[in-house]
């Protein structure tokens, strides 16, 4: 994974959740990197978007369950105002339903309060260098359903897409980013980058995160681990996603 190098800018990260303690603590294990900065604290999804649009940060964290706006809602504002803010839900809550109704609001990241706090480190990081990250727990899940969804519309992966984009869908699920693939491919960069956007609009992909999954269930790409254990890391919005 990508991290940011000492003497470049810190990750900047806003805090939103309705328990002080909850921000108190988040704040202390994102204190443990020197390369990540917390900008701001919120207390609801209102108080979110004021401070973000006054703060800029990198990352957002949000809670789900909070008064007045919730985080899904926040996360769907937040998401149309600036698509350059990296949002993760920090939550108790993993069922399912939040994760999707998150992936589909253009939350970049899904993290659990109960996961170890080294997961909060990396999923900032991945977040705030432009990427995408799925918690351990929740990726599996998400893996899962794609699966069943696929199983109930077979004819949507990869016939719509030609072997080129087949191709670049490959090196998106190995990691490679837009210039290597191109490299590999004898491309120029900007013929992947356009390859890249035809292959998510035939995937019907929402985000990089959905990428690297069809690749993974394309067989393109076989993740280091399996089961409840896959974790899925998007390594930036202008570098290819890689499963872990």
């Amino acid at each position: 994974m990508e991290e940011t190098t000492p003497g470049s800018r810190p990750v900047r990260v806003l805090i939103a959740d309705d328990e002080a303690l909850i921000r108190a603590g988040v704040r202390a294990i994102l204190a443990r990197d020197p390369h990540v900065e917390v900008v701001a604290e919120a207390g609801d999804g209102h108080e979110a978007i004021a401070l973000t649009r006054a703060h800029r940060p990198d990352v957002v964290l949000l809670d789900i369950q909070m008064p007045g706006l919730d985080g899904l809602a926040a996360a769907a504002r937040l998401h149309r105002e600036s698509a350059a803010v990296g949002v993760i839900m920090l939550t108790t809550f993993g069922q399912d339903a939040y994760v999707t109704r998150a992936l589909e609001e253009g939350a970049d990241g899904f993290l659990l309060k109960a996961d170890d706090p080294r997961e909060l480190l990396n999923g900032v990081r991945a977040v705030g260098a432009g990427g995408a990250y799925l918690s351990p727990r929740v990726a599996g899940r998400v893996i899962a359903g794609m699966r069943a969804h696929r199983a109930a519309h077979p004819h949507r992966p990869l016939e719509r897409l030609t072997e080129r984009e087949r191709e670049v869908l490959a090196g998106l699920g190995t990691g490679l980013s837009n210039a290597e693939i191109a490299s590999r491919l004898h491309l120029v960069e900007g013929t992947v980058k356009a390859h890249v956007s035809a292959v998510l609009a035939k995937l019907g992909a929402r985000n990089r995160v959905e990428a690297a999954i069809s690749a993974y269930e394309a067989g393109l790409v076989t993740p280091a681990g399996g089961g409840d254990d896959d974790r899925v890391v998007v390594e930036s919005r202008g570098r290819a996603p890689r499963l872990r």
